[in-house]
């Protein structure tokens, strides 16, 4: 079970990229959304994200707890999953990925209240709620800003 926690909470190894895991994690999102996820039908898309959701919250506590730290930097299961409510409905474009990523990344990496607050929550719960709620804030001004361009 450690196994699985590590392999789900590191998406597949890939939090342990030397250098922003977070970001690198949040391209591997985008790219997957643009080769494909972005064609699945929209029951299917919510359905698999919230599985991701709910196992990735799972994974990172258990994995995190092993690591003895709050929310080491190489899980990124959060990042995953909130870069994909952020690209959620897009279409699969350039400019629209491209806009969802830069401002995911953004609210990811400067975190303003209220989403801060969300990281206190217990466990994994608090790892990914505020990677959820920049997810949320990014696909909001993801569609303002295709609206004015």
């Amino acid at each position: 079970m450690k196994s699985l926690s590590r392999v789900l909470a590191t998406f597949f190894g890939l939090g342990l990229v030397p250098l922003a895991p977070g970001t690198a994690a949040s391209a591997a999102a985008a790219i997957g959304y643009l080769l494909g996820l972005h064609r699945l039908a929209w029951p299917l898309y919510v359905v698999l994200v919230g599985l991701l959701f709910f196992a990735g919250t799972a994974a990172a506590g258990r994995y995190a707890s092993d690591l003895g730290r709050p929310d080491p930097g190489r899980i990124v299961v959060d990042e995953i999953c909130g870069q994909l409510i952020a690209l959620a409905f897009l279409p699969g474009g350039w400019v629209p990925v491209g806009i969802s990523f830069a401002l995911f990344r953004f609210f990811d990496i400067i975190k303003p209240w209220p989403i801060r607050r969300l990281e206190s929550l217990p466990g994994g719960w608090g790892i990914m709620a505020d990677d959820v709620a920049a997810g949320l804030v990014a696909a909001a001004l993801t569609r303002l800003a295709l609206l004015f361009f």
